[in-house]
């Protein structure tokens, strides 16, 4: 009796009818979210193809293409139907989500793929509506208020406000997405049978630590002082520059600044044989009271004004 109970209760949720007796179990049903991604997928496709369809004509005059978009866009939609649904049952979409359209007009469990006529009419009502839509505006355009371009147009709009009501009826029941799925009985089910999802937190694991990591990083570089470490760097590798030679004459050491190493621009020292520019010099010194020329290490003390000739003596006012 329980077991009956539940049975019911289970038939009840997934919005299938009570089986009367044993069978094989059905596939479970696919999920508004997998079936709404399929749609995504497919529209993703069909803007790469057309993308690329004119990007051939790149080169030709501006706006060529602009007044016949619509066709070519059918024909390409045409296309991917031809070796989609017409010989797999299935959108692109559908098939990388594992998903397959069945025949939801011959009853039972057992799959039945979509007819002939159900393929033929789902390209007319899919491609040839997207064309209708696009092609609305220039074709009923010029027509009078009560000429039938005008109430063709009407229906169109009315077909649009069904779409709507048949979306809504989809997010409660989780069934036909589409009005041609609805009118066709097309029902997108799995391809294959799916196996239990186990949940893996080594990829959540991962993104955490490394997003730990960031943030004190973020926190922790500010607090570097980047000159002083960069000096103390340059003058323990200082002793191997002056044995190799590298080191320079008194000309270099006059003729660029120690921090940008351009010319001085009002060139200045700070109690080293090293020639700043004023304004390198000031900002590092108000940043850091503790500032070391980063060329030999030295803390810097009484700023200078130094005078500098052509012949790069080196002169103190």
């Amino acid at each position: 009796m329980h077991n009956h109970l539940l049975l019911l209760l289970v038939a009840g949720a997934g919005g299938d009818k009570p089986f009367a007796k044993a069978g094989p179990s059905p596939l479970p049903r696919v999920l508004r979210i997998s079936q709404l991604d399929a749609f995504e997928l497919d529209g993703a496709l069909e803007q790469l193809v057309w993308s690329q369809f004119a990007h051939c004509f790149q080169h030709f005059k501006t706006g060529l293409l602009t007044p016949l978009e619509p066709e070519p866009k059918a024909l390409l939609q045409l296309l991917l139907w031809r070796f989609t649904i017409y010989s797999n049952s299935a959108t692109v979409g559908q098939s990388l989500l594992s998903i397959r359209y069945k025949n939801a007009l011959i009853p039972g469990q057992k799959y039945w793929p979509m007819s002939r006529p159900q393929k033929f009419w789902f390209a007319l009502l899919t491609v040839g509506e997207k064309w209708l839509r696009e092609r609305s505006h220039s074709l009923f355009l010029n027509h009078p208020a009560e000429s039938n371009g005008r109430k063709a147009r009407k229906v169109l709009s009315i077909l649009t406000g069904l779409t709507k009501v048949n979306f809504l009826l989809f997010l409660q029941r989780g069934t036909y997405p589409t009005l041609t799925e609805r009118l066709l009985g097309l029902q997108p089910v799995f391809s294959r049978p799916q196996g239990p999802r186990d949940i893996n937190f080594q990829f959540l694991n991962r993104e955490l630590l490394w997003h730990g990591f960031a943030e004190f990083l973020i926190f922790l570089l500010p607090l570097i002082n980047v000159w002083k470490l960069k000096a103390s760097v340059a003058a323990l590798f200082s002793p191997l520059k002056k044995l190799r030679g590298t080191e320079g004459s008194e000309e270099t050491l006059c003729t660029e600044c120690a921090v940008c190493g351009e010319w001085p621009t009002m060139p200045h020292s700070a109690g080293c044989k090293h020639v700043f520019c004023y304004y390198c010099l000031k900002s590092n010194t108000i940043a850091d009271i503790c500032f070391t020329c980063p060329k030999c290490g030295i803390e810097t003390g009484t700023i200078e004004p130094v005078r500098l000739h052509v012949g790069t003596e080196l002169h103190k006012s």
